[in-house]
């Protein structure tokens, strides 16, 4: 399991790569999306995510993607999953840890992660899953 680790963090940290963050729930998506007129429905994210996920030559930029647990169990046109995709083209998929983020009431704006009593239980399932 260390050398697993040790193994992807350094797949991560490849100089001269960066890490895209593809995380965006379909509520915050789909506020983009209405911007520029496009509907908001998962095959439509299904679309967009795999446009990012196949440009040509992307795994010369990218050591990583965070994918939102929707992506995890999508599937690319020819029936990949997008983790397995991804891994081939040499780019590490991780997922967001957190279920959602809410403002505490009587705080400046303090905020608190959704999910962290149930994420040791998520982390195995995202793992297993490709992340």
């Amino acid at each position: 399991e260390r050398a697993a680790l040790e193994e992807t963090a350094a797949k991560v940290a490849t100089a001269g790569k960066g890490i895209t963050a593809c995380d965006e729930g379909p509520a915050t998506i789909g506020g983009r999306f209405d911007a520029v007129g496009i509907a908001n429905s998962e095959e439509t994210r299904r679309q967009y995510r795999q446009m990012l996920f196949t440009a040509d030559g992307c795994e010369n930029y990218l050591s990583a993607a965070i994918l939102d647990p929707e992506t995890l169990y999508q599937k690319s046109d020819d029936g990949q999953l997008f983790p397995e995709l991804l891994t081939e083209r040499g780019i590490v998929p991780g997922i967001k840890p957190h279920l959602k983020i809410y403002t505490l009431p009587g705080t400046n704006g303090d905020t608190v992660m959704q999910g962290l009593d149930s994420l040791n239980v998520r982390c195995k399932e995202y793992y297993e899953g490709g992340a």
